[in-house]
């Protein structure tokens, strides 16, 4: 027989028996899609799930690689597009309805496609991926190539759409960010450019940002530098500095949920913060749209930002997560808000079918909605998605017609085998676990999470309903399995009891007990053959702690439900021994394991290793722990932790893992004859498998894909299916008779004679709680009315039961303790009167020692914690305290303390002061000997370059001005440090000379040195300070000192004078002795101090040797006691003690005067004269005493007020320590700031070098760019001519290819040649051109195809036998026909090639304009590297100096700081006085020319003068001569000149004109 079996498997294998998908269950997770305008689909686990959604008819298409991942349709070719998820995705395009793979597109990604979108028009396919590429890829799906594409790092998208009107428009949004990308053409070469919007911040306003990388508004700073980027000051050079913003410069934007495309290519975006926008398609303008309100507010609705959007005309239709659907009525920049439909969920998804007729709506748990527009418009739920996952799921007996289904929420589904119709569903409204039905009755198990067991009556398939509730235990149901004949019911927890109840109705479902196996149970396992009257049990639960696996395997007669009391113990365990319990243990984990039906033999799916293993059963029994081997072990290709299960008929293994592959395997040769791939490893697998009774149908549940899947076989025949069949009729017929009279009692009971049943068991209001006390158990009856487990109610049965059996026993004991406890009350009464050294403690008085010890133990536990708790406590504060007081005060060199003056509230502090470390004076170190070398070089090349003067000066005219202009100079040149270096240091005696000027620290390490030296010199001058602070601290303490030694002497006078002033006493305070303050004193504890006893007893002791050694010293001294009566203990009296002496009474004063005698009254006299003497005395020496006093308190508060004006000045001197120090630092915070200022420039240079290198790298693309759409064109062109003369060709040889007919025809012909069919366009019915909003869309290539193809076809009509002219040749006619089809099908080429050249020109267009762009771009780099090369020379040049001024020169009356002098100028004093030195110089040398030329020029004037004097003496003489030369000269006046004795001849004259005046007179007299 065995031989025969294995040689009809070998056949049935040969025949290659399979599965097929009968129908899949599933919900849409994902969008909805249409794929024409009557056909809906989405994905589902592996499959894509087609819905007509006329007739509802489900069709299935299935990804053979694994779990679907993004769907997209195409409506115009009616192709779906879909991923799967796997390592390196690939792309399927199916046809739809024939759903052939039409291509499968491979890309370069890795782990996952997240989003698909076709174009309306055209081939165009767009994905994405997200993780680690970030990449958008543009698809010829017709081709299979990828156009182009185009990564962005880090940016996750959420939704992605094409323009339904421009092909080439894509926007991207995210929650983020909104993307706008255009597809550029240039004959096959593509470009994706993409343009992000710029929203708006969340209350709708726009910001104003400015350009990182070309800042334009940035202030002008004069005086602290140029102002920066922010990027260039967080140090950012690299491509992150382009889009850094920072913490505070970041404003929270408005987040995306959804957008959707309009007519008029613009988009409208709703947000998450409920504003809707509007973006224009051109310049991608944000308009924030204004919400009207015209009605009052909508109570109780969430509608805070649409969740799905969809356009139609005249605005859009949204949804939110309220459950309703609102249309938007948009105008201009305003829209109104009505309801539009109202939901039973949350709507996720709103998509228009292609005539827009239809309205899809989704809910967020998966149902579809159809809105259907008409004239009375319809609203109808196409879907109705379960509550939740398929947690498990069944066939109802006989399986042939129904199966049930249970989600985590508790619906129970009813559905059609045949057709996967929902017949029926049940709300339970639990948390469920796992679902069973029953093979005896039309029952069906329910389990939940809080340990409930609903039975379900589903005799009538469209109304089941639940017949009986069984609360078993508290923890939750993990298995349920009926055996192969339906006697029993199993229920497995995770608290590891296996309850067995009775699976018939007609009993109540009765609890019959447990069985207690380990936690954590994986599998039950049952075997019940119908020739046997027992079922076999086997459970299968892990031995984590070891790795193995328990079996234990137990036996359940058929006679158990009337015999259960007997086999189970009171508490309801079923026993051990009836029950024939065997424990087995396999060396290695285990995930599942079944048992055969001959119960021999067990098959185990390996957990850690991908094997199936047989292991054989002992005949014998045993006891204990029996350790089974494996026998047969074959390897699975199965991976992941599976599942096995048996066929009803017991010959077929099942195996399911989490590869998601179902397998059928041989139960004797473990080979798989038929395996199916249902589900995937990405959903995790297959959670469970079911198969039908008679093995026709297999349904398979997968695990987290939400996937029910109805298989069936495709090839099943031959003794494969008779013995299956077989034993299916076997099984029914054996069952047939139980099950009539099972339903028959389900169809006559009533649902409330089941409620809770009749049985004390089930009994809730005679529920009681049973307490026990530790001393006295008594019974307390609790009123609870709440439901208590069955396992609970079983032990507090047992426990009333034991109580009332043991009642004597129990009373007799009460009476004993309370005798015992009397006679403990007398004994501690008794305890409480006797001696305190006789009383016990009162814990001895405790009968229970182990109590007692129990107690006494949890006590020492808990004060070890607590002291433990405290230790630790204090031992972070200690070490807290360690750390700061190694900060603060261990590290310092200085300590830091304080000066207080005795008498004036005036305090000096010094400066604490860290160790310098090796590392700071080795620095040091290497900045002096730089800078000694420095100095001794610039020596030398003084020494070497300077040359005196070749011009000696000339002697000075003013003698005494010169000498008062040196001493000036002088003057000035003590005084040069005080403002050249910024600072006071001098006053401190520090050494300066190293410094450098501050007006010549320009290149960086200048200034990293002058920072160096000008800590050093802080820490000199603190030094400085703080010797000085010594020193007065020392003096301090010797006037402290000098205090306490006067105050003896003053404490003693006080004495002997008796007065009751109180004398001063100064002490340091804590500030002035700070290391008081890490000294805790016995005085500051106020807490009382715990001694252990072994240190109280050392003190006790110590005290005693002390008093005996104090006793041993003062032995008898008989001299002392001598001394002390007769001479009060002093050999002498001492002058300080005559104010203590008295001088006694003589004794006969006590007696009256009268009785004294003479003797007596001398001796009272001369007692007085004594006490007159001794009072003399004392008055002296008080006066002495009160002088010394007087003396010593002068002296004492003379020297501390001289302290405290020492300390005055010094106090002082401090304040010009501080001033000193704080000018060092702002020197050192100017040089500090100048350094990171030129970090921050030369942050900013290297960013914009590199931000050049990537310019010019994209103008070298660009360029090349430019170059190749250049080259493209004139090649395009050149075929488009060629193209263009042909046509121009065909046209002028058509005469000459019918020059042999009549020219009348020709003539005809070329008429006809020239005529074109006209192509009717289809009309579009009216209703739907009012419903669609987006019109006639532009062409795409398969519209382009048609109209070729239709005008081909009227070209048919034209070439008609019927159209040609009259007594033409047939054979000329053909002819012309194919000359004029040839002259069309050029036409229609030359309008592509025109197309396309028209795009070429576009694309080369735009190519140079981003060419020109990025050559701005470049030069915009350039000029701003000019402007940051000056504004760095700026900064090294112009220094930021510290220079003292002289306070209170100058008053002004509105006083206000000036910082803006850029009218001044700073220059440095000895520049000034050299150029002074060189000035007066040459002054001296222009006087000296001066005086010089002025001695020239006297000497020039001189000569002028006397030239000029001869010129006038030779003009006078001119004129004489001319005079003379003009002068009428006589005769007379030339003898006067020539005659020498002229005057002789003139009185020779005179005396004959005398003598003839006389003669005349005489004549004259005479007449």
């Amino acid at each position: 027989m065995a031989q025969d079996r294995e040689r009809d498997e070998a056949q049935n294998v040969a025949l290659c028996a399979s599965l097929s998908v009968r129908w899949v269950q599933g919900f849409p997770r994902q969008n909805v899609h249409f794929v024409n305008d009557s056909t809906i689909c989405y994905p589902c686990g592996n499959f894509v799930i087609f819905i007509n959604i006329e007739t509802k008819k489900k069709t299935v298409l299935q990804c053979m690689n694994g779990i679907v991942g993004v769907v997209a349709t195409n409506v115009p070719y009616e192709v779906v597009a879909f991923s799967d998820r796997r390592l390196r995705p690939l792309i399927y395009i199916y046809n739809f309805p024939g759903l052939t793979r039409r291509t499968k597109l491979k890309g370069n990604v890795l782990l996952d496609y997240t989003l698909l979108s076709f174009s309306y028009c055209g081939t165009y396919l767009a994905s994405y991926s997200s993780l680690p590429e970030f990449e958008l890829a543009l698809w010829n799906w017709e081709s299979g190539v990828i156009l182009c594409k185009k990564s962005q790092p880090g940016i996750d998208v959420s939704q992605m759409t094409f323009n339904p009107m421009n092909r080439h428009q894509l926007c991207l949004s995210s929650p983020s960010a909104v993307t706008v990308w255009t597809i550029e053409r240039s004959n096959q070469e593509h470009y994706l450019k993409a343009k992000s919007v710029k929203l708006p911040m969340e209350d709708g306003s726009f910001c104003n940002e400015t350009d990182v990388v070309f800042p334009q508004s940035l202030p002008k700073d004069p005086i602290y530098g140029p102002v920066l980027p922010v990027s260039a000051i967080a140090g950012l050079v690299g491509e992150e500095a382009e889009t850094f913003r920072p913490k505070d410069g970041l404003y929270a934007l408005l987040h995306p949920t959804m957008h959707c495309w309009t007519p008029t290519s613009d988009l409208y975006v709703g947000c998450e913060e409920g504003h809707l926008l509007m973006i224009s398609g051109e310049n991608l303008k944000v308009t924030v749209l204004n919400k009207i309100e015209d009605g009052p507010p909508r109570v109780g609705r969430n509608f805070v930002s649409p969740v799905t959007m969809a356009y139609q005309k005249g605005g859009v239709l949204a949804s939110g997560i309220d459950g309703f659907v609102y249309s938007f009525l948009i105008k201009d920049t305003n829209y109104k808000v009505e309801d539009f439909l109202e939901v039973e969920g949350p709507v996720e998804h709103l998509m228009f079918s292609p005539s827009y007729r239809m309205l899809l709506i989704q809910t967020d748990k998966g149902s579809i909605y159809i809105y259907t527009f008409d004239e009375e418009p319809t609203f109808e739920k196409l879907l109705a998605a379960c509550d939740g996952k398929f947690q498990a799921t069944d066939f109802i007996t006989p399986g042939n017609e129904y199966c049930m289904t249970l989600t985590q929420s508790g619906e129970v589904c009813v559905w059609g085998i045949e057709d996967g119709a929902c017949v029926s569903r049940i709300y339970l409204n639990i948390p469920a676990t796992v679902l069973a039905c029953s093979p005896s009755s039309l029952s069906a198990a329910v389990g939940t999470e809080d340990g409930f067991v609903h039975f379900l009556d589903i005799q009538d398939v469209e109304s089941p309903h639940s017949v009986h509730t069984a609360y078993l235990s508290e923890s939750p149901v993990q298995h349920l399995l009926y055996d192969q004949r339906g006697m029993y019911l199993l229920v497995g927890t995770s608290e590891g009891h296996v309850f067995v109840i009775n699976a018939k109705p007609s009993s109540l479902f009765q609890i019959l007990g447990f069985i207690e196996v380990g936690k954590g149970i994986l599998q039950i396992s049952t075997v019940s053959p119908l020739e046997t009257d027992v079922v076999e049990v086997m459970v299968l639960s892990p031995l984590p702690e070891t790795g193995r696996t328990r079996l234990e395997i137990f036996t359940l007669p058929k006679i158990l439900p009337q015999v259960s009391a007997s086999f189970a113990d009171e508490r309801g365990r079923l026993r051990d021994a009836f029950i024939h319990k065997f424990v087995y243990e396999i060396e290695h984990a285990l995930s599942s394991a079944v048992l055969n039906f001959q119960s021999n033999r067990i098959y185990g799916f390996c957990n850690q290793v991908p094997y199936i293993c047989s292991y054989l059963l002992p005949e014998k029994e045993h006891s204990g722990i029996c350790i089974l081997k494996s026998y047969q072990k074959v390897q699975s290709k199965q991976y992941g932790p599976g599942m096995l299960s048996l066929s009803p008929h017991g010959l077929w293994l099942i195996t399911i893992a989490k590869c998601g592959i179902l397998c059928i395997r041989d139960i004797h040769t473990l080979e798989t004859f038929v395996q199916c791939r249902s589900h995937s490893h990405q959903g995790h697998g297959i959670q469970s498998v079911r198969i039908s009774m008679d093995g026709q149908s297999i349904l398979v549940n997968g695990k987290d894909d939400s996937t029910l899947v109805n298989l069936r076989w495709r090839q099943f025949g031959g003794n494969l299916a008779n013995e299956i069949l077989e034993y299916s009729q076997q099984l029914s017929t054996y069952l047939k008779n139980t099950m009539d009279e099972e339903n028959d009692y389900l169809s006559v009971a009533k649902k409330d004679s089941l409620d809770l049943g009749s049985e004390p068991e089930h009994a809730i209001n005679e529920n009681v709680r049973l307490s026990v006390d530790s001393l006295q158990e008594e019974l307390v009856k609790v009123d609870n009315t709440a439901e208590i487990p069955w396992i609970q109610q079983k032990s507090q049965e047992a426990i009333k039961n034991e109580v009332k059996l043991f009642s004597n026993k129990r009373k007799e004991i009460k009476r004993g303790i309370k005798a015992l406890a009397k006679t403990i009350l007398d004994m501690m009464e008794e305890n409480e009167a006797v001696d305190n050294i006789a009383k016990l403690e009162q814990q001895e008085f405790g009968l229970d020692l182990e109590e007692l010890e129990r107690l006494h133990d949890e006590s020492e536990e808990e004060v070890a914690k607590i002291r433990k708790d405290a230790e630790m406590q204090n031992l972070a504060k200690r070490y807290l305290a360690e750390l700061i007081k190694e900060e603060c005060w261990n590290s310092m060199a200085v300590k830091g303390r304080a000066l207080k003056c005795f008498h004036i509230p005036c305090v000096v502090e010094n400066f604490p002061m860290k160790e310098r470390t090796d590392e700071e004076l080795k620095e040091l170190k290497r900045v002096v000997q730089q800078k000694k070398i420095e100095a001794e070089c610039l020596k030398l090349q003084k020494e070497i370059v300077e040359v005196q003067s070749a011009i000696t000066l000339v002697k000075k005219h003013h003698e005494e001005e010169d000498e008062e202009e040196e001493e000036d100079g002088t003057t000035k040149d003590t005084n040069l440090p005080n403002y050249l270096l910024g600072s006071l240091s001098t006053d401190f005696r520090v050494h300066t000379s190293l410094l450098s000027s501050q007006l010549e620290l320009h290149s960086r390490e200048e200034k990293i040195n002058q920072i160096i030296l000008l800590k050093d010199i802080i820490y000199k001058v603190k030094t400085a300070f703080n010797s000085e602070f010594d020193a007065a601290y020392k003096q301090k303490e010797i006037e402290i000192a000098r205090v306490k030694e006067n105050n003896v002497r003053i404490q003693e006078i006080v004495l002997d004078l008796e007065l009751e002033e109180s004398i001063w006493q100064p002490e340091f305070e804590d500030c002035e002795k700070p290391e008081r303050t890490l000294i805790v004193e016995s005085t500051e504890i106020t807490a009382q101090r715990h001694i252990n006893p072994w240190q109280k007893a050392k003190t006790e002791l110590l005290v005693t040797r002390e008093m005996e050694r104090l006793l041993l010293s003062r032995g008898p001294n008989t001299r002392r006691r001598a001394l002390m009566d007769m001479m009060g203990g002093v050999l002498e009296v001492k002058k300080e003690d005559i104010l203590r002496m008295v001088i006694p009474q003589p004794a006969f004063m006590s007696k009256p005067d009268a009785l004294w005698s003479e003797e007596e009254r001398k001796q009272f006299k001369a007692y007085e004269k004594k006490v007159k003497e001794l009072n003399e005395e004392r008055d002296k020496y008080r006066k002495s005493l009160e002088t010394e006093m007087k003396k010593l308190q002068n002296s004492i508060q003379e020297s501390t007020q001289n302290f405290d004006e020492h300390l005055k000045r010094l106090f002082e001197r401090r304040v010009r320590a501080e001033m000193v120090v704080s000018q060092e630092e702002l020197k050192i915070n100017n040089l500090v700031f100048s350094l990171m200022l030129d970090e921050e420039i030369s942050s900013r240079e290297a960013f914009l070098n590199n931000y050049l290198a990537r310019k010019q790298e994209e103008k070298s693309q660009t360029t090349e760019a430019i170059r190749k759409s250049r080259e493209d064109l004139d090649m395009y062109k050149e075929h488009y001519d060629n193209l263009l003369a042909e046509d121009k060709v065909l046209d002028r040889s058509f005469k000459k290819e019918f020059s042999e007919i009549p020219s009348h025809q020709v003539d005809i012909l070329y008429k006809l040649f020239k005529r074109r069919p006209r192509i009717h366009k289809q009309k579009v019915h009216s209703d739907t051109t009012s419903l669609v909003p987006f019109g006639e869309r532009p062409g795409s290539g398969k519209l382009n195809k048609d109209a070729f193809a239709q005008l081909m076809k009227a070209m048919d009509d034209l070439d008609s036998i019927n159209n040609m002219p009259e007594g033409l040749d047939p054979s000329v006619w053909e002819h012309f026909c194919m000359t004029r089809r040839a002259k069309v099908e050029n036409e229609q080429k030359v309008k592509q090639k025109a197309a396309g050249l028209i795009e070429m020109v576009a694309f080369l267009q735009r190519r140079t304009e981003d060419d020109e762009k990025v050559q701005h771009e470049i030069e915009k780099v350039f000029h701003e590297l000019i402007l940051l090369q000056e504004d760095k020379v700026k900064f090294q040049l112009n220094l930021t100096i510290q220079i003292l001024l002289k306070q209170g020169q100058v008053e002004l009356e509105n006083f206000q700081l000036l910082l803006d002098y850029s009218d001044a100028i700073l220059i440095n004093k000895n520049i000034i006085e050299d150029l002074n030195s060189v000035i007066r110089t040459q002054g001296q040398k222009k006087v000296a020319s001066m005086m010089e030329s002025k001695e020239i020029h006297k000497g020039i004037f001189q000569i002028e003068w006397e030239h000029k004097k001869m010129e006038m003496e030779m003009e006078d003489l001119n004129q004489k001569a001319w005079d003379i030369q003009m002068l009428f000269f006589s005769r007379d006046r030339q003898k006067y000149l020539n005659e020498p004795n002229y005057e002789t001849l003139i009185a020779i004259q005179i005396g004959i004109m005398e003598q003839t005046i006389a003669v005349l007179d005489k004549v004259i007299a005479e007449y």
